[in-house]
């Protein structure tokens, strides 16, 4: 679709909590709010004429590279949440977009992600097809106190788990969904200080795309006094994804 006539460089979408996206102390999920995250990206990328339907007409999709997300609290199930969203730097093959969570006109929720431009086909990353000389950027509008980290891959860690990818883990792209790679990695983790909302913070790097039906491995190791929780998922020993939990 072309650019929308509202389109604004700084895009809002007000989201409803419901109690499918909640865990069972009634508190929207990580993995919810990562979605909730995804999905107000992709509605701003729509109305400024850069959606998924239009990139793939250059056989090309944005993928996620690195988050940060930095929590004060978590909405709960009736909540109704505003999720801002800008772009900070867009450039060659790479983009990074800020996002922030409102709730009764407090933030509660500050992210920042770096996207890459993935040819679907050659499975690799390209430079931008689209133009976007429409967008502003923002460099010094920060939602985040501390930038996206490139993690340590070299830490010591414990193999846990095994799994296989299955079909409900890929996403449009035909590859392992983001948030599922949290999803594997909040499953490992003691559910009470989940449910305590004891995270307050978390850093994800997405190093190498899975497919269906590889084999990976979930590696952890806790740190700092049991401040911090160190995740990596391997395919035949290589590294494809790191997670760092930071707890209160």
């Amino acid at each position: 679709m072309p650019i929308a006539p509202d389109f604004k460089s700084i895009h809002s979408v007000e989201w409803e909590v419901n109690f499918l996206q909640c865990n069972p102390n009634g508190y929207l999920k990580q993995t919810e709010l990562c979605n909730l995250l995804q999905l107000t990206a992709a509605a701003h990328s729509e109305t400024g004429g850069m959606s998924f339907t239009e990139m793939q007409q250059h056989n090309q999709a944005w993928v996620l590279s690195r988050m940060r997300v930095e929590i004060e609290k978590m909405p709960q199930w009736r909540d109704v949440v505003t999720i801002k969203t800008w772009i900070t730097d867009l450039h060659g093959s790479r983009s990074i977009r800020a996002l922030e969570v409102w709730l009764n006109n407090e933030k509660i929720i500050g992210a920042v992600t770096y996207w890459v431009v993935f040819n679907t086909k050659l499975r690799k990353s390209e430079g931008l097809a689209l133009p976007h000389d429409h967008l502003e950027k923002y460099p010094e509008k920060l939602a985040t106190e501390t930038p996206f980290a490139r993690l340590d891959l070299n830490k010591e860690v414990k193999a846990i788990s095994e799994r296989t990818v299955a079909l409900s883990d890929l996403d449009i792209v035909f590859h392992v969904n983001n948030v599922k790679y949290l999803e594997w990695c909040l499953d490992a983790v003691d559910y009470k200080l989940l449910l305590r909302q004891q995270l307050k913070s978390f850093d994800m790097n997405f190093l190498r795309e899975l497919k269906l039906n590889d084999d990976v491995v979930l590696h952890t190791t806790t740190e700092d006094e049991d401040k911090s929780t160190f995740f990596k998922v391997t395919k035949n020993d290589k590294p494809s994804f790191a997670l760092a939990l930071n707890w209160k």
